[in-house]
């Protein structure tokens, strides 16, 4: 089965490169899965998912950090993220927002479809994520859209590679693992060391053992 590994950042997937003695170029290869860095956000995720999915893929393999809305999932947690969300594709009618869906111009929600029984999969807490421009960080804007759409992860790149790969008709899967959670801005609280730490050990493991 041959993977794509799509992160968007070198530095997500460090120790996995430095594992696997790979180059940290935007594109590696190997005889069993090959590594995409996107570049952060939808736009370059869909861009360069957009020239190279092909069906020489088995599966797209999505990794990063996220943050979280529940306090109660421990900083460093690895999720696997089911079902993500464009959080913001619509438009906005006085107080009330009108996804995507609701204008008729197509969809905001995309599954992570995959057929996979892998071992490493079985112990993840299956959870739902929205897709950001914006980061948030204000108790307004996090309180609307927890009511809104009751997310557990947020990324700025998730939705992206499912809507890739159902327009590329390719099974993949989202894999997050909590850096912050999702409050008014305080950069004193984050685990990103402790996040990549994770999220690395189970990729290399998923990857040893595929």
């Amino acid at each position: 089965m041959k993977i794509l590994l799509v992160a968007a950042t070198n530095a997500e997937i460090s120790l996995l490169t430095e594992h696997f003695r790979l180059s940290g170029d935007a594109l590696m290869k190997t005889e069993k899965f090959d590594v995409l860095i996107t570049g952060v956000g939808m736009t370059a995720t869909a861009f360069a998912l957009g020239k190279q999915l092909s069906d020489r893929y088995h599966l797209v393999l999505n990794l990063g950090i996220a943050g979280s809305f529940n306090p109660e999932i421990a900083l460093g947690t690895v999720l696997n993220v089911v079902s993500d969300d464009f959080s913001e594709l619509g438009a906005e009618d006085q107080e009330q927002f009108l996804t995507i869906d609701d204008l008729g111009f197509g969809k905001s929600s995309y599954r992570a479809y995959n057929n996979l029984l892998h071992p490493s999969l079985s112990e993840l807490r299956k959870v739902k994520g929205i897709t950001v421009n914006t980061v948030h960080g204000s108790a307004e804007s996090i309180k609307a859209v927890k009511n809104r759409l009751h997310p557990i992860t947020e990324s700025m790149e998730g939705a992206a590679v499912l809507y890739s790969c159902e327009q590329a008709g390719i099974p993949c899967l989202q894999i997050r693992s909590i850096s912050n959670y999702v409050e008014p801005r305080n950069r004193e609280s984050w685990k990103i060391g402790l996040a990549i730490k994770q999220l690395n050990e189970w990729a290399i493991g998923f990857l040893t053992n595929s």
